[in-house]
C-alpha cells in the first residue's frame, strides 16, 4: 500500500471532540523538520469539518491510530490539564523484535531524543504485555529462525519517544523503527511487506469525566492486518 494512498478516518464526534485514524506518514501540524510535507491531520481535519479544531496531543509521523481534537479552547484546555493522569488511558499496538515478557512495567528515564547527550533524564514508565508470539521458519538475523511478538504498551508518562526508546531499552525494538530498531529486521520487513512503516499503532484511548468514559478506537490499516496474517500464516507451533 502506497503511503500516499492513505487518508485519515474520523472514528469518532460529538459536540467537544473529534478523533481520526491517523496515517501512517502523515503529521499532526507543519513542522520545519519536514518543511516539504503538504499533508497535515489537523488542516484535514479542519476543513473535514468547517471549523477550527485543537489538538490534544501528538503522535510521531510515522505512528498510526487514535488522533483527538477538541473543538474549542476550553474542552483543550480541559483534556490537556487531565492528559497524563488517571482520567486518560492510552493503549498502543507494537510489533517487536524477539519475545518479551508475558507482561511488565518498564520504568527506565529517558531524555529528549534531541537533547544534549548530557542533558538530565526525566523519569518515564509504561506498562506492557504481550498478545501473541510468533516464530518464523526464516533467517533474518544470526539464527535461522526468527522470533516476533505482537505486544500491548500502556505509557503512563508521556515522554518524546518513550515507547520507542522503551522497547530499545528491553532489546525488543519495533519492526520498522530507524531510529532505535534492528537494521536486519527492519530490512527483512521492508523486503517482505513492500514499503518501510513503523509498526506502531495508537490503538486506543480512553477519556473518563464526570463518572463516564468516552472509548475511542482506530481499528489497524490494511497494512498492519496483511502483514501480521503473513507472520501468523507462517509462524511454527510454539510448545
Amino acid at each position: 500500500m502506497d503511503l500516499d494512498t492513505d487518508v485519515p478516518e474520523v472514528i469518532y464526534e460529538d459536540d467537544a471532540l473529534i478523533a481520526i485514524n491517523k496515517p501512517a506518514g502523515m503529521l499532526v501540524h507543519r513542522s520545519k523538520l519536514d518543511a516539504h510535507e503538504t499533508r497535515f491531520a489537523l488542516q484535514w481535519v479542519r476543513d473535514h469539518i468547517g471549523q477550527r479544531i485543537y489538538p490534544l496531543h501528538r503522535l510521531d509521523k510515522a505512528t498510526s491510530g487514535v488522533l483527538v481534537f477538541a473543538k474549542s479552547p476550553e474542552v483543550a484546555r480541559h483534556w490537556s490539564e487531565a492528559w497524563h493522569t488517571d482520567a486518560v488511558k492510552k493503549h498502543y499496538f507494537a510489533l517487536v523484535r524477539g519475545w518479551p515478557a508475558a507482561e511488565g512495567a518498564i520504568n527506565h528515564p529517558l531524555r529528549d531524543p534531541d537533547s544534549a547527550p548530557d542533558s538530565p533524564k526525566k523519569q518515564a514508565e509504561t506498562t506492557f504485555k504481550t498478545i501473541d508470539k510468533l516464530l518464523i521458519n526464516m533467517k533474518i538475523d544470526r539464527y535461522e529462525m526468527s522470533r516476533f511478538a505482537l505486544v500491548r504498551l500502556s505509557p503512563i508518562t508521556g515522554r518524546r519517544h518513550q515507547l520507542r526508546q522503551h522497547l530499545k531499552h528491553l532489546n525488543h525494538p519495533i519492526i520498522g523503527d530507524v531510529r532505535y530498531g534492528k537494521g536486519t529486521y527492519n530490512r527483512w520487513a521492508r523486503d517482505q511487506f513492500g514499503e518501510a512503516r513503523l509498526f506502531l499503532h495508537a490503538h486506543q484511548l480512553v477519556l473518563s469525566d464526570d463518572n463516564k468514559s468516552i472509548i475511542i478506537t482506530a481499528p489497524l490499516n490494511q497494512h498492519w492486518q496483511q502483514s501480521l496474517a503473513f507472520l501468523q500464516d507462517n509462524s511454527l507451533a510454539i510448545e
